[in-house]
């Protein structure tokens, strides 16, 4: 299972992408419901892959990047990127989430302008650091 277990987390962030992507199609047609479903969708498998993340880290520890020069620069760009995002996603996920859920929409509209890029770029970032870690020869 520890071999699989960073694809299964790669996995778990396209499904968020995926999902944030369709919420956006849906809202943007005034399908709210569905987007409604997506969205939740999406905080449920954030969570799902928080959760694996932490225990495959807790038993694994960390992973060093096997690549040199401008490709490790690349990836330490893109890694650290990721995770000040990913810390500062968390707090605007909740309270995009927890306006929505008050009804407030007008607020959480301009809140959720500035959530779903960042929640998105964290997503999809996500996939990429797998990617250079475990499926590109350097």
């Amino acid at each position: 299972m520890t071999g699989t277990w960073p694809a299964v987390n790669a996995c778990l962030n396209a499904t968020t992408a995926g999902l944030l992507l369709l919420g956006y199609g849906f809202i943007r047609a005034k399908r709210i419901g569905f987007h409604t479903v997506c969205m939740l969708l999406a905080c449920a498998v954030s969570l799902a892959f928080f959760t694996s993340y932490v225990l495959y880290h807790a038993r694994v520890g960390t992973t060093r990047f096997p690549g040199q020069g401008l490709a490790k620069s690349v990836y330490l760009a893109i890694l650290i990127s990721h995770t000040v995002l990913a810390i500062v996603i968390v707090p605007l996920v909740i309270r995009t989430v927890q306006l929505a859920l008050q009804r407030r929409f007008e607020t959480h509209q301009r809140l959720a302008r500035l959530t779903l890029p960042l929640w998105l770029y964290v997503s999809v970032t996500g996939v990429i650091v797998y990617w250079m870690l475990y499926r590109v020869s350097w």
